[in-house]
Parts: structure tokens; sequence; C-alpha cells
């Protein structure tokens, strides 16, 4: 999934610490979430865009490159069980 939380936190000054006080998760849960290593719980998604005064579509929107990666991978996975 990608999303706009580093350009939205550099906005407001934010470092990942201070955006994870506020979201009261860790600092590492904000990077893994801006580097596309983690997606967020939807209530976490929720606290967010209320954070920001945004809908979670403006925050967060599918990776359409990987979904497409992964809908490939599928029928070869199948293929070799």
């Amino acid at each position: 999934m990608k999303n706009r939380l580093r350009v939205l936190r550099a906005e407001r000054e934010w470092s990942q610490a201070d955006l994870a006080t506020r979201l009261g998760v860790p600092r590492q849960t904000v990077n893994a979430i801006e580097t596309g290593k983690y997606d967020p719980s939807l209530p976490l998604a929720f606290d967010m865009a209320e954070l920001f005064q945004l809908r979670i579509e403006e925050i967060f929107r599918p990776d359409v490159k990987g979904a497409e990666a992964e809908a490939v991978k599928r029928p070869e996975e199948a293929a070799q069980k």
C-alpha cells in the first residue's frame, strides 16, 4: 500500500517520534508504515486520518504494481503445488 505519511508529517515538521507519540505507537511502527513494510490496522488508519484531518483514501492508496505482481505470482504458485 502506498501512503503520503512522510509528506504529511514533513509538512507539519514532525519527526517520526512526534507522530508516533501523537498516535500512541512506537516510532518503528511509523517508520515501517512510511517505508511500506507494514500496513496499518484499520483503527490506526482511522487515527491517522483524524490526526491529519483527511480521509483515509487521501493518506493511503493501493499499490497497484504490487497487487499486479501478487496476481502474477499466485497462478505460478498454484501450478507448482
